[in-house]
């Protein structure tokens, strides 16, 4: 499996190059030559495998420079009920007639940003040391990549991680999570700004082709193929949990503000799993709903965007709609790069609103959309909790509403759960008038000395500092 730039660069390279190696060398994003097809005699192979099993055999479609017997180990050694807290891995249950919730934020930080982390932390490790080398992580987080990154990174053997995120945007809890590990490889970098400043950091950081070669920068966020990878695997296993056979079609609704988690939906069904509907769920940072209503993607400035009681989708410049839009414009790196480079980076946008691609959104790749406000949020808290005795956290509060408002007769509707209540204890309290369970190991994080600098939105400033601690 060759992989190729959104951009048009002419260099093809293999799986283990691009992990390490995040954006493409004229700033575009890897995708895979084609998509491996799956046929219904492979689904219902796959039906009946353990979760890690089911994931060494999706990854191996794309993964054919690690030895099989090799990325098998990874896959077991990462999907244990040990770390997520289960056999299935990611369960699913019925909440009420039709709607379902996957369970993703069962790992060591609370949030489906585990379910790829863990799997790259181990490849990360892998791939190093069969190399020799050593890799410094530069990241973006709104709240749950950071601490997923650092937990799945701490410790391991040639990788320091430099983590952005947007100065006291974050809740309480995220930033505990970040900021209180002590580990020599894991560094903390609050922004004075928001997210979009931190992810317009790390990829101006990339676009250094010197500095990312002599310092040896990677990425961890889902511009990295190998976490949007590892992500597809959960649809599948999402897929099979709810249906009895592999006639039936499933729709998918995603609380989305980077679009990594569901342009993983949008590979598994260019693969062959039959979804029928994939729901994009925003907050008031509604850049993604604006574009599936209206074919306008339209960027906001710092200054336009909201913070919102669903901070991890506090982001206005989706980094991996990118990759859908290259799909959507027929694989067309030259429209892409006009879209992307000329508009959107002169105008802060571009319109697809009279080009007939953006009819098959919804017609072809199966995309609606839906948006939220905080007092959606509040009130699906409380509706959830009084009809079903179940906590949400806000993002997923998102998804529920969105999900209700796209549902279709006889199929079912899957709402991927983003986090566990407790990260957002404050929407909670002010929901319900009480704080959800914490687990036993996360008491009194809140009060643990903090590791963490302060820098300006400034790329230098950040280089600058990767640079000095990188003896």
């Amino acid at each position: 499996m060759n992989y190729l730039s959104t951009r048009g660069h002419p260099d093809r390279k293999r799986f283990c190059e691009i992990l390490l190696e995040g954006l493409a060398p004229d700033g575009g994003l890897y995708l895979p030559e084609h998509y491996p097809q799956i046929d219904t005699a492979t689904l219902a192979r796959w039906r009946e495998l353990p979760y890690a099993e089911l994931a060494f055999e999706i990854l191996s479609l794309y993964i054919d420079d690690i030895p099989p017997a090799d990325l098998k180990a990874i896959c077991a050694k990462t999907y244990t009920a040990e770390v997520f807290g289960s056999d299935e891995i990611v369960p699913l249950r019925e909440l009420e007639d039709g709607v379902y919730l996957e369970a993703l934020s069962n790992g060591p930080t609370l949030a489906f940003k585990d379910m790829a982390m863990q799997l790259l932390g181990n490849l990360f490790e892998y791939e190093l040391a069969r190399r020799g080398a050593e890799l410094n992580i530069l990241g973006a987080t709104s709240g749950d990549t950071g601490s997923a990154a650092e937990y799945a990174m701490r410790g391991k053997k040639g990788v320091r991680v430099f983590m952005t995120s947007p100065d006291g945007r974050m809740s309480p809890f995220q930033q505990a999570q970040m900021f209180s590990l002590q580990d020599q490889n894991i560094h903390n970098i609050a922004i004075s700004g928001v997210f979009d400043d931190c992810q317009d950091i790390v990829k101006a950081v990339s676009n250094d082709l010197g500095f990312k070669r002599k310092y040896r920068i990677g990425t961890v966020n889902s511009i990295n193929w190998a976490r949007l990878l590892a992500q597809v695997v959960y649809y599948f296993a999402g897929y099979f949990q709810a249906t009895a056979s592999n006639d039936k079609p499933v729709s998918f609704t995603v609380p989305s503000g980077n679009f990594g988690n569901v342009c993983a939906g949008h590979v598994a069904r260019m693969m062959g799993l039959p979804i029928q509907t994939l729901v994009v769920a925003t907050n008031e940072n509604d850049v993604l709903d604006e574009f599936f209503r209206t074919g306008i993607y339209r960027v906001r400035a710092a200054a336009d965007t909201h913070e919102t009681s669903s901070p991890s989708m506090d982001i206005s410049k989706a980094s991996n709609f990118e990759r859908f839009v290259f799909d959507l414009v027929g694989r067309d790196a030259g429209k892409l790069r006009s879209l992307f480079v000329d508009e959107l980076g002169r105008h802060g946008r571009f319109d697809l609103s009279a080009d007939p691609a953006f009819g098959q959104a919804a017609e072809r790749f199966g995309f609606k959309s839906s948006r939220s406000t905080h007092a959606d949020r509040l009130a699906t808290i409380r509706d959830t909790d009084r009809r079903f005795a179940t906590l949400v956290d806000p993002h997923t509060a998102d998804g529920l509403k969105a999900a209700r408002e796209h549902l279709a007769p006889g199929v079912p509707m899957v709402v991927l759960e983003t986090a566990l209540p407790i990260k957002f204890a404050a929407t909670l309290v002010e929901a319900l008038g009480h704080e959800p369970a914490r687990p036993a190991r996360f008491e009194g994080i809140e009060a643990l000395p903090k590791r963490v600098v302060k820098l300006p939105a400034d790329a230098e400033a950040v280089k600058a500092y990767i640079a000095q601690n990188c003896d």
